[in-house]
């Protein structure tokens, strides 16, 4: 009998799962800026640490960030630390802008049907946010933004996640 390797990888013939330290399923490989998986021993975007509990001030600047450099896969997950360790009021404000997200991150990998789908759906949850508790963030403009973004996608536009980046303020 073989012994897997932590990481994914074959060993004698046996292939195992990525594990964190509690056993649930993290893959090991590295990503690019999109989020894509790359081979193991790559070069890959240095990953967002999970569930780290950021104030409201901090989660846009670092997803500001993260957009600016055309990597909206990585400020999804700084959003998706901000819904699921900040007040659970706030959660559907933080889940619709890792929405965005989201679907920038679809868009700029050619999937068009779910970079529109979530793009849209996340402008329609901000649609109904009231803007006086969104810490400064532009609401009215980045729902505006995905709705052409996600025209634009659906024309067949290819889509560079940098140049497309929103102003969250």
């Amino acid at each position: 009998m073989h012994a897997p390797v932590i990481g994914g990888r074959e060993d004698e013939g046996v292939n195992a799962r990525d594990r964190d330290a509690e056993g649930r399923a993290r893959s090991a490989r590295p990503r690019d800026g999109l989020g894509r998986p790359l081979p193991y021993g790559a070069t890959g975007v240095e990953r967002q640490p999970e569930g780290v509990a950021r104030s409201p001030e901090e989660t846009v600047r670092e997803a500001q960030r993260l957009l600016d450099a055309g990597m909206p896969f990585h400020a999804h997950e700084v959003f998706e630390d901000a819904w699921k360790t900040g007040p659970e009021g706030e959660a559907p404000l933080w889940k619709a802008l890792a929405q965005l997200a989201v679907g920038l991150t679809h868009s700029a990998r050619g999937n068009t049907v779910g970079g529109a789908r979530l793009l849209r759906r996340g402008a329609d949850a901000l649609a109904g946010w009231d803007a006086g508790k969104a810490y400064g963030i532009d609401l009215p403009g980045l729902v505006r933004w995905a709705g052409e973004l996600a025209h634009r996608v659906e024309a067949g536009e290819r889509i560079d996640a940098a140049a497309e980046a929103p102003r969250l303020r």
